[in-house]
């Protein structure tokens, strides 16, 4: 059974429960910029950290007009993600992704390749831009787990069923491509890559199972589970260095139900806290962060994970 965080901890953005100086990670520039296209889903998995689904409108869809302003901002190519909910699901997603490319950004695009990405006003989309733009574009899909079993437990009966055929048809066509996984279903790194690599080889996609930016496994964020606070000691106790943390370079951009602007978060994950929450611009947003949620010590300081290329 889950042991419950000690509703003391997380509670002070500079001092921990025990009384210690809480870790924070400053702002080195712009690496990465994330924009969440919106958190409508076509699925709704069974721990998604955003809370997407069929019916989700917590973010309502990114608009080229909400999106403009923050790459005006940026003054160097760097990588754009996208991310959802399902990014192919918002009507404007190949005009946003043509607005980062045709800048000379790098794009990610987070999907599921299921349905919203297969329609044909979408795949003729990114056909298009894979021409356009060569070597600059990256779909990282999620596949939770390189069996059918195991990935239907996360996303519904048939899910890996109908992921696949898009994956197929992304290596059919030329693109660049991830897989972003959970290490929860395997009981070693070394287990789950051979299990991917077997799939992977099976349908001859063009992804390297060893390298750990083409095969990701993230680590799981159960809130219910108790973990450390990070402190300023735990740099050196751990090893970590903190300019390694996402939110030393990037952020996220999201436009919130009822809010007129866009804003920008310091971080994809810890996307319902308003203390995240870093302001209406790039340059307001580059302040220090906190590490203040269980998030930022489970996924980022101990489970050495990033969303980023």
């Amino acid at each position: 059974m889950n042991a419950l965080i000690d509703p003391a901890k997380f509670t002070d953005p500079r001092i921990t429960a025990k009384g210690e100086t809480r870790a924070t990670v400053s702002f080195g520039g712009y690496e990465t910029l994330w924009f969440n296209t919106g958190s409508l889903c076509n699925i709704e998995c069974a721990n998604c950290y955003i809370l997407s689904s069929p019916t989700a409108d917590h973010f309502i869809y990114l608009t080229p007009e909400d999106m403009a302003p923050f790459l005006d901002e940026l003054t160097d190519p760097i990588e754009i993600g996208f991310t959802g909910g399902e990014p192919f699901l918002n009507p404007d997603a190949i005009r946003l992704c043509e607005m980062a490319l045709e800048r000379g950004h790098r794009l990610l695009i987070l999907t599921n390749a299921m349905r919203p990405m297969m329609r044909p006003r979408v795949k003729a989309g990114l056909l298009d831009l894979n021409q356009r733009f060569p070597e600059q574009m990256t779909l990282r899909v999620s596949l939770d787990h390189f069996t059918a079993a195991g990935h239907d437990t996360e996303r519904g009966a048939g899910a890996f069923a109908k992921a696949l055929p898009g994956l197929d048809w992304l290596s059919e066509h030329g693109f660049a491509m991830h897989i972003a996984g959970r290490a929860l279903f395997s009981d070693s790194d070394a287990q789950a890559r051979d299990g991917y690599r077997a799939l992977i080889a099976a349908h001859g996609w063009p992804i390297d199972a060893d390298d750990p930016a083409a095969v990701m496994l993230f680590p799981e964020m159960d809130e219910r589970v108790d973990v450390p606070e990070i402190t300023t000691a735990c740099w050196d106790i751990l090893s970590v260095n903190p300019n390694s943390m996402m939110c030393a370079s990037s952020r996220m951009v999201v436009r919130r139900k009822g809010e007129v602007k866009a804003r920008v978060l310091a971080c994809t994950l810890l996307w319902d806290d308003v203390q995240f929450d870093m302001g209406g611009t790039l340059e307001e947003a580059a302040g220090d962060v906190s590490l203040n949620h269980p998030h930022c010590a489970k996924f980022c300081v101990l489970g050495g994970a990033s969303c980023s290329a």
